[in-house]
């Protein structure tokens, strides 16, 4: 088997079904919110809607779902760094 960590987590890599960055926005109704991508952030939202935060969601086979949170871009992005090299390293072993 083969792992990756993200934050705390240990994850088989065999067991992820998605894995995808995103922006949580609020909706506008209460404190209600929900998730964009990075994409549609950048080129649609144009300063009307709010942001709450960052995520890097997880989905695995089982149907378990997991939600990692960074404050802003540039720790989300270090996090899609690292979870990169592991996966670099991963196809790297012979």
């Amino acid at each position: 088997m083969q792992h990756i960590t993200i934050e705390n987590q240990t994850v088989d890599v065999g067991e992820i079904k998605q894995l995808y960055p995103a922006v949580i926005i609020k909706t506008g109704y209460k404190e209600e919110t929900t998730q964009v991508s990075l994409e549609w952030f950048d080129t649609q939202s144009k300063g009307m809607v709010e942001l709450v935060e960052y995520a890097i969601f997880l989905e695995l086979v089982s149907q378990k779902k997991h939600a990692f949170y960074y404050p802003n871009r540039e720790e989300l992005f270090e996090a899609i760094a690292q979870i990169s090299q592991q996966i670099y390293n991963l196809k790297a072993r012979p």
